[in-house]
């Protein structure tokens, strides 16, 4: 483990977490008929920003909280009327499960994205790995946190 704050570039790449170690597997998909007042309705019972919408065969593009913001409530649009796919976005980055952790994290970067969908060699999708997923397993395995509260609890004493 590196020293306290000092984390090298190559300290997560030498770990070999692998993006099938920290996605999420269970997914719910949309239909891109769905009204975005169902579509918002489902993020909520699910405590999810974004949800991929067709079928792990199909995917055909990922709803965010932010697209329905800012492509139905800004532009005053009528939530009951407006459909998942006429708001989603299509163009979809996405990796495999076999990449590093730092594949997807270099991509999400580039791209300014939050969210990829995971899929297998076959080209479906099977999970989706988030930013906060990535940071998670980043913080926790680098051992900052541990540091921390030992630094914390040394100062206490």
């Amino acid at each position: 483990m590196p020293p306290f704050g000092t984390l090298d570039a190559g300290y997560f790449a030498r770990l070999r977490v692998q993006v099938a170690d920290v996605m999420t597997a269970d997914i719910e998909f949309v239909e891109a008929g769905m009204s975005i007042a169902e579509v918002a309705a489902t993020m909520g019972d699910l405590s999810v920003g974004a949800l991929p919408v067709g079928s792990a065969d199909d995917l055909q593009g990922i709803i965010t909280d932010r697209d329905i913001l800012f492509r139905v409530v800004a532009k005053g649009l009528s939530n009951a009327e407006v459909t998942a796919g006429e708001v989603m976005t299509t163009t979809i980055f996405s990796c495999r499960q076999e990449d590093a952790i730092t594949t997807a994290l270099d991509l999400m970067g580039a791209r300014n994205i939050r969210r990829l969908p995971v899929l297998d060699a076959n080209g479906r999708m099977i999970g989706l790995v988030t930013l906060s997923d990535l940071s998670r397993t980043m913080l926790l395995s680098s051992g900052v946190i541990a540091r921390a509260v030992q630094e914390l609890s040394g100062m206490r004493a």
